[in-house]
């Protein structure tokens, strides 16, 4: 696991802007001017509140560059776990867009494994649905192998505003039920997005969700 680690974190590294290459020794030049500007980042921070739980932050940080998906969580498998991730990014259509993303991550932390793992996504005018999956297999107790979701069903009607349906299956905090379901709605300005979730809304005890997302 901890070369597996060490691969990931120097991956990110030698890729991202500002990572050290041979050939970056050598003058920019226009063509490489112009591939830097193809880097897109998103910087994100999921507050949990939950009943009878200490409130928590999980943070995420993205980087495309073409096909190539770059990824690092925090508190996502698991509380004080890390996670670093790399995918290959695919998409097909234009009126109904289908984008799907295998990745693969190393799991360290609290909580240690491989874990495979995908982005997907299908959007058609108004409507989309996200979701993100990963199986983590534990190198330690096989007991903490488990399969994360987290599934959008979303409704944009003015470009500023998206609302709809969250499902979300996770060990990152102790809860009754298996699958969590719940409602969102989020707005936009300019290049940050606020959005607030609810989920369990018909039980007596909800977790709220409140997420920042920067992107740039």
């Amino acid at each position: 696991m901890p070369r597996i680690c060490v691969l990931l974190a120097v991956l990110l590294i030698v890729i991202l802007p500002g990572g050290r290459t041979a050939s970056q020794t050598e003058e920019k030049t226009p063509a490489s001017a112009a591939d830097a500007k193809e880097w897109t980042f998103s910087a994100s921070a999921y507050t949990y509140f939950v009943p009878h739980s200490q409130v928590y932050i999980n943070p995420n940080f993205t980087a495309d560059h073409r096909r190539l998906h770059l990824e690092a969580r925090y508190n996502y498998e698991a509380k004080e776990t890390a996670s670093l991730w790399v995918g290959y990014k695919l998409s097909h259509g234009e009126k109904l867009v289908v984008e799907v993303t295998p990745m693969v991550g190393a799991v360290f932390g609290k909580l240690k494994g491989i874990a495979p793992g995908y982005l997907a996504s299908l959007t058609y005018k108004k409507f989309d649905i996200s979701s993100q999956g990963e199986f983590v297999i534990a190198t330690g107790d096989r007991a903490d192998s488990f399969f994360y979701t987290w599934t959008e069903l979303g409704y944009s009607p003015v470009a500023w505003f998206r609302g709809g349906l969250v499902i979300q299956r996770t060990k990152a905090y102790q809860t009754p039920f298996d699958i969590q379901r719940g409602l969102f709605a989020g707005v936009t300005y300019k290049k940050l997005d606020f959005v607030v979730y609810v989920l369990n809304v018909d039980k007596s005890e909800k977790t709220f969700v409140q997420a920042i997302v920067f992107n740039f």
